[in-house]
């Protein structure tokens, strides 16, 4: 068939088994170009031998496990939820993703294994244990970067849907309309106590917490080992929506959850961190209103001065500089690595804030990078690749012969 994107809302429906395969091996390269060209500031003195990556199919979980296989020479064991193919309907994106990275890492010698299903499920862990014991001895290091609306407690069964919501009074803010291309102003409701608390449930600490628990009880964690949880905090224009509404409380539980499990691996050596990253343009990003357009505008400045990092470069850094058995780690006040520095800079900042109050339908174009952002989200789908022929028929049940 021939696959174009179907995009409704935030959501792209279809994915192109060759461009996400494409976009894969473009990050794939870029590590390999920067190991080539930069090998004094490297990831390889990383010390990472085994890695799980929890949440692996795409953003910045795929951008680890890449970096982590081609910069380290990591073996690697995903898990990730997707929907498969059929005859008449392609596969999501992470299917794809997942297929290319494990048979460009396999070519290389590197074991490479993805799990398919329910990540929050005690069921999955179990997997994830025996797979560990039989094929990989043990890990050390561990990045979370799950990412659901939905989460099902595997204790208590009890189906949690979170609710990107501002706490205490409703929320008028600028946005913008993707699709359109319109800059808009949005109202938002407050969350109920309840869905704040189901947004807690679904994207704070606690699953992260059960995975570590079940791997340490397993007894598959190397001496040493490490864990990542990525996180975003923003700056005063996206904290209203973000830091300061349901998602901040998700995020203040993650760093509750860091310190119990740094706690819990000391006995091991190892320690747990969590890592603010960027903004970038994702599905989950997609989301969230207010961020498109504040990342328009970021993307926009940052380029101008030269200093934008897409997923693969930020991660790359992230190891390279941040992960170093003698790294100085750039932590905050409240122990979490600080990667977003470039972002939050006081040049980068100043000019967005002087856009925002400025920026409207028809000078969007001038002010942001709202082309950028397209361009990034068709790419997460497997769209828009230089290289990629999207004329030809392809077959999307191409598994794992891809």
């Amino acid at each position: 068939m021939i696959v174009n994107p179907r995009i409704r809302g935030f959501i792209c429906t279809t994915a192109h088994p060759t461009g996400c395969q494409a976009a894969v091996n473009e990050q794939i390269n870029y590590v390999k170009g920067e190991l080539q060209h930069n090998p004094e500031n490297t990831p390889a003195g990383a010390g990472i031998k085994n890695v799980l990556v929890l949440g692996c199919s795409g953003g910045y979980g795929l951008a680890s496990r890449v970096v982590a296989a081609f910069g380290c020479g990591a073996n690697s064991l995903g898990v990730s939820f997707e929907k498969a193919p059929t005859t008449k309907k392609t596969a999501s994106a992470g299917w794809y993703n997942n297929i290319a990275f494990e048979t460009a890492a396999q070519s290389e010698g590197l074991y490479a294994k993805t799990l398919d299903g329910d990540a929050f499920s005690d069921a999955m862990r179990a997997r994830v244990v025996q797979t560990i014991q039989a094929e990989m001895g043990s890990i050390d290091l561990v990045v979370y970067s799950l990412a659901s609306p939905v989460r099902q407690h595997p204790k208590t069964g009890v189906l949690h849907r979170s609710a990107i919501k501002p706490l205490g009074e409703a929320l008028d803010i600028k946005s913008v309309n993707v699709d359109r291309g319109e800059v808009v102003e949005v109202s938002l409701e407050p969350a109920t106590p309840q869905e704040t608390a189901d947004t807690v449930a679904v994207m704070g600490g606690e699953d992260w917490e059960l995975w570590m628990d079940a791997l340490l009880d397993a007894q598959v964690l190397a001496p040493g080992c490490r864990t990542m949880a990525f996180t975003y905090i923003g700056t005063q224009l996206t904290w209203p929506i973000y830091w300061e509404g349901t998602l901040g409380q998700a995020k203040l539980d993650l760093d509750r959850a860091s310190l119990a499990i740094s706690e819990k691996l000391a006995v091991l050596g190892g320690s747990a961190r969590v890592a603010v990253l960027k903004a970038i343009v994702s599905q989950a990003s997609s989301a969230i209103p207010v961020v498109p357009l504040y990342v328009a505008l970021l993307f926009k400045v940052m380029k101008e001065q030269g200093n934008h990092e897409n997923i693969i470069s930020h991660i790359y850094r992230l190891f390279a500089t941040q992960l170093q058995s003698e790294a100085n780690l750039r932590l905050d006040a409240d122990g979490r690595i600080r990667m977003d520095n470039v972002e939050l800079s006081d040049e980068v900042q100043q000019a967005v804030l002087d856009r925002w109050p400025r920026v409207t339908t028809e000078n969007l174009a001038e002010l942001g990078d709202l082309a950028g952002y397209r361009e990034d989200f068709l790419k997460i789908f497997g769209f828009g690749l230089a290289d990629v022929d999207y004329a030809i028929d392809v077959d999307p049940t191409l598994g794992r012969d891809l």
